[in-house]
């Protein structure tokens, strides 16, 4: 296979695949008409609850009725039923040229919950790599007597990641301290859901962020949403944003789900779209990811498995150069899911690349655009692809 006139390095060149390797790089003359990357990751979806909707609508807006309606359909939930929806959404995801993903796993009771064990036996056989993060509540991952058989479970069956829902606990300071202590004893990573909301008091951020400096956890802690960091004083963010870098904590920003479920009423346009300031984050040193999350689901409606159109919205959500951010959903999330570097796009390397039509990133991002990915040299089919 060759490619002709692909953006590589500032250069246009010619790409020529033998044997699923990149066997010859040469430069050749002509605008591109493709850009190329190492096939992207997404850190963060939710495999268990994906494709709910419309079955399980939330009777209200917002995070907490979108919970309700995820809580009341899980009780006809069978392991067809999860099998199904989340093959699906595999299927999706390798299309689109997604290699690894984290999926979160409702874990709401003492009990191992059924999506868990699923989940673990479908990634055996998954198209792409798949990590599975427990999201327990810090209520119950916290409790002195119930978080510990918890972690040993996670520890003994999981990926090697502890995740915990935060939102203005009761006693968060002394609960999220035994989730740091459990990560420790089983040398886990830890990655939560926390801020959710846009109420300034919400600063479980800020916690996370000191236990992870004080447990020299650097590199291994990875914080999603973190929406009330979009309306606390500029100084305070600028202050916790400082420490985060500091302790190496990392943020993943969700815009599709975020800019969904933030400050939403029925009948009224929501003023504040709740997205961390993911912008003043990186420019203070913290690592800055993206993520699909809820894909078709109570918590949003909409949205695919494609780390492209999630690259796309961010750029468009907070008005970002997509040429910019493309490290949000390679590097960056390769790296807080501890996967293997991949070696750079160069002779010999395997030939599993992600390539998108467009003389630019911007080209190849202002619209839904043609698209080639290759696993091992393979061309791998994608039902969306638009016609050249």
């Amino acid at each position: 296979m060759r490619l002709d006139r692909v953006t590589l390095g500032g250069r246009t060149v010619a790409l020529e695949i033998e044997d699923g390797r990149i066997a010859r790089i040469e430069p050749v003359h002509g605008p591109a008409v493709w850009q190329v990357l190492p096939r992207p990751v997404d850190p963060h979806v939710h495999l268990d609850k994906t494709f709910l909707w419309p079955r399980a609508k939330p009777p209200a807006p917002g995070l907490f009725p979108a919970i309700e309606a995820t809580l009341a359909d899980r009780a006809d939930w069978t392991a067809e039923d999860i099998r199904a929806r989340a093959g699906r959404a595999l299927a999706e995801a390798s299309a689109a040229g997604t290699r690894a993903l984290r999926t979160h796993v409702d874990w709401n009771e003492p009990g191992v919950p059924l999506a868990w064990d699923v989940l673990g036996e479908m990634a055996a056989d998954a198209p792409l790599h798949i990590q599975r993060a427990p999201l327990v509540p810090l209520d119950l991952l916290g409790d002195a007597n119930l978080g510990p058989p918890i972690a040993a479970h996670v520890a003994a069956t999981g990926d090697g990641v502890l995740g915990s829902f935060i939102y203005r606990n009761a006693g968060l300071a002394a609960k999220l301290a035994r989730v740091f202590e459990l990560a420790d004893a089983h040398g886990l990573r830890l990655d939560f859901h926390v801020d959710e909301g846009l109420e300034a008091e919400a600063q479980g951020f800020d916690e996370i962020v000191r236990l992870a400096a004080r447990h020299d956890m650097a590199g291994r802690v990875l914080c999603g949403h973190a929406c009330a960091l979009s309306i606390r004083p500029a100084d305070e963010v600028a202050g916790v944003l400082d420490r985060a870098a500091k302790a190496g904590v990392a943020l993943c920003v969700l815009p599709p789900t975020n800019l969904w479920l933030q400050d939403g009423q029925h009948g009224r346009t929501p003023r504040l779209r709740g997205l961390a300031p993911l912008q003043e984050a990186r420019a203070a040193g913290v690592e800055v990811m993206f993520g699909a999350d809820n894909v078709a689901d109570p918590f949003y409606p909409f949205g695919c498995y494609d780390p492209l159109e999630t690259l796309r919205l961010a750029c468009v959500a907070a008005h970002l150069d997509p040429a910019d951010w493309i490290e949000a959903i390679v590097t960056a999330p390769a790296r807080a899911l501890d996967l293997d570097p991949l070696p750079p796009i160069a002779p010999g390397a395997p030939a599993d690349l992600f390539l998108v039509a467009g003389r630019d990133w911007h080209d190849a991002l202002r619209a839904p655009a043609r698209r080639l990915v290759l696993c091992a040299g393979q061309d791998m089919p994608d039902d969306r692809k638009v016609p050249a």
